[in-house]
């Protein structure tokens, strides 16, 4: 994958502007739980999925994690580089839930480029609310949705993700992405399993009726 594949206004930036954000793109690998960005103490620069997953999410006051959505193959990381965005009040964290390689960007550089550069900041500001319609998402979700229908679409989300039923992934993991205490999380998945919705064993969560879960959660 290179530089252009994430950019679709590529062609449309100066030899110059494409060979100053070339001449200071960074490649790094990093390993499954890595921290890549930590809120605003912090600007990591733009990152660029190669290869692997991302998991951007929001701490409360008390240390309770909500994830906000996940980065895969080919998706652009902005909030890492909010230092350049004044109007962004909320700090967001970036973790690797896999083995991840990726590039950055320094988010000074990139900024520069974008300010002299219509296409590429019009692009930007596209995936700026792509984004914030993801945490909109969230937010209906979390406001309008019952628990256990998050919880059903959460798993059913997962299984897509890593494409098999058997689901390797803890109840406080499921507590952490969803934004509830581990016990609440236990208790329904307890109530799925007598349901026959799903196997539990140590560390995993085994999706075994995924028709009648998704039909009766609406998923």
């Amino acid at each position: 994958m290179e530089l252009r594949d994430f950019f679709p206004v590529w062609n449309r930036l100066t030899s110059a502007q494409q060979a100053i954000l070339t001449e200071n793109l960074l490649r790094r690998t990093v390993q499954k739980n890595t921290l890549l960005h930590n809120g605003s103490m912090n600007c990591t620069g733009l990152l660029l999925v190669e290869h692997g997953q991302l998991r951007a999410y929001i701490l409360s006051e008390d240390g309770r994690e909500i994830t906000l959505y996940r980065l895969l193959d080919g998706d652009i990381c902005l909030f890492s580089a909010s230092c350049m965005m004044r109007s962004i009040q909320f700090e967001v964290m970036i973790e690797a839930e896999k083995d991840t390689e990726l590039w950055s960007i320094p988010a000074d550089i990139y900024k520069n480029v974008m300010d002299q550069s219509a296409p590429l900041a019009n692009f930007t500001n596209e995936v700026m609310a792509g984004r914030f319609s993801d945490v909109m998402w969230l937010l209906e979700q979390i406001l309008w949705k019952r628990f256990d229908q998050r919880l059903a679409g959460f798993l059913l989300e997962e299984s897509v993700l890593e494409g098999t039923d058997i689901l390797k992934i803890t109840h406080e993991s499921i507590g952490s992405h969803l934004g509830n205490p581990r016990e609440v999380v236990t208790r329904m998945l307890r109530y799925f399993q007598n349901e026959g919705l799903v196997k539990l064993a140590r560390g995993t969560v085994e999706i075994t009726n995924r028709a009648a879960m998704q039909k009766q959660y609406g998923t």
